[in-house]
């Protein structure tokens, strides 16, 4: 079971992410249950997913840590298509699961997706990085909350992580200390 995201921690240079935990290795059977979660309109997964989330190494640290909970947004035009966001789906769940213990607070819109990238299942990391790069934008209502927070980015994959990335550059350049992610799911060393 990982714990570190390997290529978001591993990588030569700055980094805008400081640590990323995933609960599963993205391979069988957890990529099945995650499609059906993303693309077949199964939002019930986030519950169980989210309990696994809670049971990857480092993962209470993150969320006892953390300021705010903020999910990786889609588009617009990808959330008419799928009805929910399953990362925000993902925030609730933790956040109801450890409202206890964590007083970090979930924030649907605190980042946006302004751009609609290209699809990045089949380029290398460097081109995503590239195509996502000027995609994610802090939403100017949340502005004041982001400085000086410790963000927790909340997602279900994690593949090369530009996404992750790219999210947490713009959470940074709008003022927030330190981001952080946990994800359900990470692509496993080759």
């Amino acid at each position: 079971m990982p714990s570190q995201c390997g290529a978001c921690l591993t990588r030569p240079g700055t980094s805008a992410l400081q640590a990323c935990a995933a609960a599963v290795d993205y391979a069988y059977p957890w990529d099945g249950l995650i499609a059906r979660f993303k693309f077949q309109g199964e939002p019930g997964w986030a519950s169980q997913f989210a309990c696994r989330m809670l049971q990857a190494p480092r993962s209470i640290t993150l969320l006892s840590q953390s300021d705010l909970l903020v999910p990786v947004p889609l588009t617009a035009a990808r959330l008419a298509e799928r009805g929910y966001n399953q990362a925000w789906e993902l925030v609730k769940a933790l956040k109801r699961l450890c409202t206890a213990t964590v007083a970090a607070q979930p924030v649907a819109d605190a980042l946006v997706r302004v751009i609609e990238a290209p699809d990045q299942h089949h380029l290398t990391r460097e081109r995503r990085l590239r195509n996502l790069h000027g995609v994610f934008a802090p939403h100017p209502w949340h502005a004041s909350r982001l400085s000086g927070a410790h963000v927790l980015l909340v997602d279900d994959v994690t593949t090369t992580g530009a996404t992750l990335q790219a999210a947490a550059q713009a959470l940074c350049q709008a003022g927030a200390e330190r981001v952080s992610a946990l994800v359900f799911a990470c692509t496993p060393p080759r």
